[in-house]
């Protein structure tokens, strides 16, 4: 039987950074749900990922966010990309 379990992680890049980073994590492809915050903690937008998708394929998926990520972007000098990952642990 396989166990999830959940880890957060949270990296502060610079407004005109962020795409390059989200395109990052999704890459790496174990990331379930990516939030941008501001400087104050608030969450802008989530996007939560299907477990199984990634690379490439997560990042066609998510092509009609990229427009509203890069409007956020272009308004905040500084954003905290805080990530959800899951490991699958056996028992």
């Amino acid at each position: 039987m396989a166990d999830e379990k959940k880890n957060t992680e949270e990296f502060e890049v610079s407004g005109e950074n962020v795409i390059k980073k989200i395109k990052e994590l999704i890459h790496e492809g174990n990331v379930r749900k990516i939030s941008l915050q501001n400087e104050e903690g608030k969450t802008l937008i989530e996007m939560p990922l299907s477990v199984g998708v990634a690379g490439a394929a997560a990042a066609a998926l998510l092509a009609p966010v990229w427009a509203a990520i890069g409007a956020i972007a272009a308004l905040v000098v500084k954003l905290k990309v805080v990530v959800e990952r899951v490991d699958k642990t056996e028992e």
